[in-house]
């Protein structure tokens, strides 16, 4: 774990971000939609709703979850200096992309409630959810990007994980929730201004 300085960024040609709890603020309650959804601490929901075997039961399950995410995307807020970073990266031509394991609709929803300015995003209805890295070589074949040319940043283990499995050097944004992840990453960021050493 290390912080990204000037020298190191110069091998990153395109960064991908993960969305809640990085770029934005959604304020889920995972805890509250876990209870809702009847499903059990310790498991990702997603992967719980994957073993769901009953149609109406799994039907339920993502009435439940789609109604969290689309109250989570209306109140959505950007993380500090997020917003001001992407908008420096897009004027750079830095590719950029979001790889989320939020639902297509929410993060439209999302979208739309921000305006976030990035192109490329993947959501679990466009690859295997995090920690799989499909989503993460996707990106960077899109962008025609050896994997170890980009930097994937998020907040949570399944992001880090991501990147590990891709190929991928992985940042942690860290807060006071998740510092315990930070031997997890190769890089940690503290506030969004210190990637705009990934400018040119």
């Amino acid at each position: 774990m290390q912080k990204l300085t000037k020298a190191l960024a110069r091998k990153f040609r395109g960064v991908a971000f993960d969305l809640d709890g990085t770029l934005v603020n959604s304020d889920l309650d995972f805890r509250a939609i876990r209870s809702d959804l009847g499903f059990p601490e310790g498991v990702g929901v997603l992967e719980h709703m994957a073993t769901l075997t009953d149609e109406y039961q799994r039907k339920k399950a993502h009435k439940i979850l789609h109604r969290h995410e689309m109250a989570g995307a209306e109140r959505a807020t950007w993380m500090p200096g997020a917003e001001s970073l992407l908008e420096a990266l897009n004027n750079a031509g830095v590719p950029m992309a979001i790889l989320t394991r939020n639902s297509r609709s929410a993060v439209r929803a999302t979208c739309r409630t921000l305006d976030i300015p990035v192109g490329r995003i993947l959501t679990r209805e466009d690859c295997a959810p995090k920690p799989s890295p499909e989503g993460l070589l996707k990106i960077a074949r899109h962008f025609d990007l050896p994997v170890e040319r980009m930097l994937y940043v998020g907040d949570f283990i399944d992001d880090l994980t991501a990147a590990r499995r891709a190929g991928m050097a992985g940042c942690l944004y860290r807060t006071d929730r998740n510092r315990r992840l930070a031997p997890e990453a190769r890089f940690v960021i503290d506030h969004f201004k210190e990637l705009r050493v990934l400018l040119r």
